[in-house]
């Protein structure tokens, strides 16, 4: 694959057989981000999982203390006083059995977090079809199946981000923008870190974190040290 001259210059700067601490790695996609837009900054993490065991499944949500630097659209399902909750606690859509055929039939998918109180979840469920593609589906262990509504929105607008494995056992979340400073990249990659290390498996062996990857939506890949990272938090 050909890649244009800014990537090229970036790369060169960039040691493949080195492994990064988290701020060198930051500075160095934070420099390779050099594209019109304001880039995403992703990070990825293989593991060593195996998640056709569901003990080795790993789903759960953390807050990034600087936000994602993208405005969240949160839907919430909910009748009543919890419909008037989530309104209040800045919802950008909130209905119940309406919002089915909404979604099915006329194509309207302009939220980024579904929400929803556990008794709506027998309605929610008939859009598993739309939803889990895109991993909106609600679910407990992210805390989007709740009866705290009010935090739930609050978390989602704020910043919140939901990480789970892909059929290669990788996780894939975004930490932030190239126009963040990189303290406050750093500080949203070690959040996640922090997350992701307390959601090890029990069941694991071997190699947790078999590579971890910092890069920006346009930019080469940067490399972090994830034994160092593992150190850290024994």
């Amino acid at each position: 694959m050909k890649r244009g001259k800014k990537y090229t210059d970036a790369a060169k700067k960039i040691d493949r057989a080195v492994q990064y601490d988290v701020n060198e790695a930051v500075s160095l996609v934070k420099e390779g981000a050099t594209a019109k837009f304001d880039e995403t900054i992703e990070c990825h993490i293989r593991t060593g999982c195996d998640g056709r065991h569901a003990e080795q499944q790993i789903r759960g949500s953390v807050v990034l203390p600087n936000g994602t630097g993208k405005d969240i659209k949160v839907l919430v399902f909910a009748k009543g006083p919890k419909a008037d909750e989530a309104t209040e606690a800045g919802a950008d859509y909130v209905g119940a059995d309406e919002m089915v055929p909404k979604i099915q039939n006329d194509g309207f998918s302009d939220f980024d977090a579904v929400i929803a109180t556990p008794d709506m979840m027998g309605v929610v469920g008939k859009l598993g079809r739309v939803l889990g593609p895109r991993g909106l589906m609600p679910n407990p262990k992210t805390g989007t199946v709740t009866m705290d509504i009010a935090k739930a929105v609050e978390e989602a607008k704020s910043g919140k981000i939901e990480y789970r494995l892909d059929k290669a056992n990788i996780v894939h979340v975004p930490v932030g923008k190239a126009s963040f400073t990189a303290e406050q990249l750093a500080e949203n990659f070690n959040a996640l870190m922090d997350a992701l290390i307390k959601a090890k498996p029990a069941s694991l062996k071997g190699t947790y974190m078999k590579s971890v990857t910092l890069t920006s939506t346009m930019g080469p890949g940067v490399r972090v040290d994830a034994q160092k990272l593992m150190e850290k938090s024994e």
